[in-house]
C-alpha cells in the first residue's frame, strides 16, 4: 500500500491560509501505519490505525499484556513549504518513550508516558511526501517513572498529535511543550488581584537589537479591558528572550464551581514595530484558598470542604486512547455525583480534561507518576524532575489545579544508596521554584516515613472496612493522622461487582477473592464518609475510584485484570449503589435511589429496603400499597422489615423536598 494513500492532503488553498495566518494547527488525525516490533528474522506486519491509538486496548487487562516496542508511520503531503514560518511537531502523549524522525532524520527523544513534547521540524520538511516515524515503547525502563503501580501501562500514541505552523519569531512552544507564558496569581482577594506574567520568546530577531515589543491585554469575563501593557523585548540570548509584566485587577470576578464562567483572558501580541507577528491567548480564573489545620479548607474566603473522586483515564477496548467524547462523559458523571474536586491519579492527564475541570469549576490535585518504588540511579531522579517540570509548565495557567503531588505510596527497593526522602526533597524544592503560588502534597499508606513530611501537606490512602478493620474505623484512624497540619484522605473505598449481591452482608468479603458484593461497597462508603464528615480538619477526601480501571496483575472480583473499586463500571454504563450514596451527600439536585436493585431474584419474603436520598421525606410503596414515610438520616432512608409476595414485586419510592417530588422504581422477584 502506498504511503500516498495514507497521506493528509493539504490543498493550495489550505496552504495559503496557513501562510496568511499567524498560527495554524494541522491535526495528524488521518490514517497511520502501525506495526509492533517484529521478532528476529520476521518481517514487519503493518496495519492502518488512527490516533489516539493504543496497542493494549484489548490485552491491557491480561497479566502478559504486550510491553515492548512498535513503529508508527505517517505521510504528510505538502504542495509547498510555507515561507517565513516555522514548523513544530507536538505530541500530547506517547507511552512511554518515543523517538521521532522526519524524512529519515531524528528530531528528538522523549521519556515519559504522560506529558506532551514538542520538536521543531522546520528544516526537515519539503515539498511532496514527508514521512513522520515514531518509534514508541512501553517496555519497563528502570530510569523512567512509573516503575510499578496498580494500573496498566498502556502503550501507543494515545493522545492527539499535530503539526504547528508558527511565525519565525514567536512565543515559544519549545519550553517543555508549554504555552510559553506563565500567569502567576498573587494577593487575590474579593477586592483586588495581582498578576505576574512571564512570557518566553524564540526567533532569529532576538539574536540582535530589534524593534520587537510584547503587548499584553487582560480582559474580564464580559470582554472589557481591565489591564494592558506594552514592553520592549530587546536583544536576547541564543535567539531566546523573556518578557515579564505586572498587572493589577480591581474587584475581580472570582472563579468557582458556582461561577466557572468567571474567566479572564490574557492576550499577548508580539509586534515588530507596529506589525503583529504572533498572538497567544490564555484563559485564567482568579481564586484564592488556604488550609487551616483545625477548620479545614477555605476557598475564596469561605469554608469549602473538598469532597470528590479519583480518576483513571482508561476504557475497555481503548486503554488510554480515549476520545473527547469519552472525557466529556467522565466529566458529566463526576458532575452528576456532585463532586467539587478530582484527584487525577497517578500521572498527568489530558490537557483537554484539565480544560474541562476549568470549565466546570473543579479543583484538581495533579501529580507525577512517582508510584510504588524508584531506583537510586541519577537517570531516574532526573526523569522524575523532568516530568514534574513538564507537568507544571504545561498546566501552569489552569485555575482548576490547586496543588502539585510529588509521590504516591513510595519506597525504594534498590541498593539503598539514595532514600526516597532525598529525591522528594529535591522534587519539593523544584516544585516551589517552578510555581511559588501552589502548595505541594504527597500520598502515603504508611506513617512516620521521613518523606511524608517534606511536602507542604500529606494525604493518606486509607481503607478501613476493606483491607482492615470496620468501616467506622475511618474516624479514629483519621484522628491520629492529623498531627496538627490537618489531614486529607487521598484514597478510600472498596471493590464491588454489579453481578454479586448480599443485602444482609455484615463483614468484608475476601478482598482478593472473586466475590465482591455491591452492597458491601456501599456499606464501606457509608461508614467511611459519615466519619470523615464529622471532622472539619479533614480538609479533603477523594473516593478511590470514580471508575473501575485496568490493573493487569489483579485477579479478583468478577473480571480479571480489573480494579473494581470504581463507583461506576469500567464501560461507564452502570453507576453502582455507592455512586448514589455520594449523590445524596453532594448533589443539589433532588434525588432518591433504591439500593440493591440489581438483586432481582429474592428468596426471603421478609427483606430490608434502603434508599439514598437528599430529600426531606421518602415514602415507600410496595406493589401499589404505601408502606410508610420516613425522614432520611445522613442521606439514607431505611425500612427494616418489608414483606414481598411470591412472584413479581414493584418497589417504588416517592421523595419530596419543598415543592419538588422525585420517584424511583425497581422490580424484585420472590421465588
Amino acid at each position: 500500500m502506498s504511503r500516498l494513500f495514507l497521506s493528509l492532503l493539504l490543498s493550495s488553498a489550505t496552504l495559503f491560509q496557513m501562510s496568511a495566518a499567524l498560527r495554524q494547527d494541522v491535526p495528524l488525525d488521518g490514517r497511520w501505519l502501525f506495526s509492533k516490533t517484529p521478532a528476529e528474522n520476521q518481517v514487519r506486519q503493518w496495519q492502518e490505525v488512527t490516533i489516539p491509538h493504543s496497542w493494549n486496548g484489548v490485552d491491557g487487562v491480561t497479566p502478559d499484556y504486550y510491553r515492548g516496542g512498535a513503529r508508527y508511520e505517517y505521510t504528510l503531503t505538502l504542495d509547498s513549504v510555507p515561507a517565513g514560518q516555522r514548523a513544530f511537531l507536538r505530541f500530547e502523549g506517547v507511552s512511554q518513550e518515543a523517538d521521532v524522525a522526519v524524512n529519515g532524520e531524528n528530531v528528538g527523544n522523549h521519556k515519559g508516558a504522560f506529558n506532551a513534547f514538542c520538536f521543531e521540524v522546520t528544516d526537515k520538511l519539503h515539498k511532496g511526501d514527508n514521512i513522520i516515524v515514531v518509534d514508541a515503547t512501553n517496555a519497563k525502563n528502570d530510569n523512567i517513572a512509573p516503575l510499578e503501580g496498580d494500573f496498566t501501562i498502556f502503550g501507543g500514541i494515545y493522545r492527539p498529535a499535530k503539526l504547528m505552523i508558527l511565525p519565525e519569531n514567536c512565543i515559544t512552544p519549545l519550553d517543555y511543550a508549554s504555552p510559553g507564558t506563565y500567569i502567576t496569581q498573587q494577593n487575590v482577594s474579593d477586592k483586588s488581584a495581582h498578576l505576574h506574567v512571564v512570557t518566553k520568546l524564540d526567533g532569529p530577531a532576538f539574536d540582535k537589537s530589534n524593534k520587537m515589543s510584547l503587548r499584553t491585554t487582560v480582559t474580564d469575563p464580559e470582554g472589557n479591558v481591565v489591564a494592558s501593557r506594552t514592553a520592549k523585548v530587546g536583544k536576547g540570548v541564543e535567539g531566546k528572550a523573556t518578557v515579564t509584566g505586572e498587572f493589577d485587577i480591581k474587584n475581580p470576578a472570582l472563579w468557582s464551581k458556582a461561577a466557572p464562567s468567571n474567566r479572564y483572558t490574557v492576550r499577548h501580541e508580539l509586534l515588530d514595530g507596529k506589525t503583529v507577528v504572533d498572538t497567544l491567548s490564555q484563559r485564567i480564573g482568579l481564586r484564592y484558598y488556604n488550609i487551616d489545620p483545625d477548620s479545614g479548607f477555605y476557598f475564596n474566603g469561605k469554608s469549602y470542604r473538598l469532597a470528590g473522586v479519583n480518576r483513571h483515564q482508561d476504557r475497555p477496548g481503548k486503554g488510554w486512547a480515549i476520545s473527547k467524547e469519552d472525557h466529556d462523559e467522565d466529566m458529566a458523571l463526576i458532575k452528576e455525583i456532585g463532586a467539587n474536586t478530582i484527584r487525577l491519579a497517578h500521572y498527568p492527564h489530558s490537557g483537554y480534561f484539565y480544560d474541562l475541570c476549568d470549565d466546570n469549576g473543579m479543583l484538581v490535585w495533579a501529580e507525577i507518576p512517582f508510584v510504588g518504588h524508584g531506583t537510586d540511579s541519577p537517570e531516574f531522579a532526573e526523569n522524575l524532575k523532568t516530568q514534574l517540570v513538564e507537568l507544571i509548565r504545561q498546566n501552569y495557567n489552569h485555575p482548576s489545579i490547586f496543588i502539585w503531588s510529588l509521590f504516591n505510596e513510595i519506597g525504594f527497593g534498590n541498593s539503598g544508596a539514595v532514600q526516597p526522602a532525598g529525591i522528594v526533597a529535591e522534587l519539593n524544592e523544584l516544585a516551589h521554584a517552578e510555581d511559588p503560588s501552589r502548595p505541594t502534597i504527597g500520598a502515603t499508606n504508611k506513617d512516620d516515613l521521613p518523606e511524608n513530611w517534606i511536602p507542604d501537606y500529606l494525604a493518606y490512602n486509607n481503607y478501613p472496612g476493606w483491607y482492615w478493620a470496620e468501616p467506622a474505623a475511618m474516624g479514629p484512624s483519621t484522628d491520629w493522622k492529623n498531627k496538627g497540619k490537618g489531614v486529607a484522605i487521598s484514597e478510600y473505598g472498596a471493590g464491588a461487582s454489579i453481578h454479586d449481591h448480599d443485602p444482609y452482608i455484615s463483614k468484608a468479603p475476601k478482598t482478593d477473592g472473586h466475590y465482591h458484593p455491591e452492597e458491601w461497597q456501599a456499606v464501606v462508603h457509608e461508614g467511611n464518609y459519615s466519619e470523615l464528615a464529622k471532622r472539619p480538619y479533614a480538609w479533603a477526601t477523594w473516593v478511590w475510584n470514580m471508575f473501575d480501571f485496568a490493573s493487569a496483575w489483579r485477579n479478583e472480583g468478577d473480571a480479571r485484570g480489573m480494579n473494581d473499586k470504581g463507583l461506576v463500571t469500567y464501560d461507564r454504563k452502570t453507576p453502582k449503589d455507592a455512586f448514589y450514596y455520594y449523590k445524596a451527600q453532594w448533589s443539589d439536585e433532588p434525588m432518591a435511589y433504591i439500593t440493591a436493585r440489581r438483586h432481582e431474584i429474592r428468596e426471603d419474603a421478609e427483606t430490608k429496603v434502603k434508599v439514598y436520598s437528599n430529600c426531606d421525606e421518602v415514602q415507600l410503596i410496595v406493589n401499589g400499597t404505601p408502606v410508610s414515610t420516613v425522614k432520611p438520616e445522613g442521606g439514607i432512608a431505611r425500612w427494616d422489615t418489608v414483606t414481598l409476595r411470591p412472584g413479581d414485586n414493584v418497589i417504588t419510592v416517592k421523595a419530596t423536598r419543598g415543592a419538588s417530588t422525585v420517584t424511583d422504581t425497581c422490580n424484585w422477584y420472590l421465588k
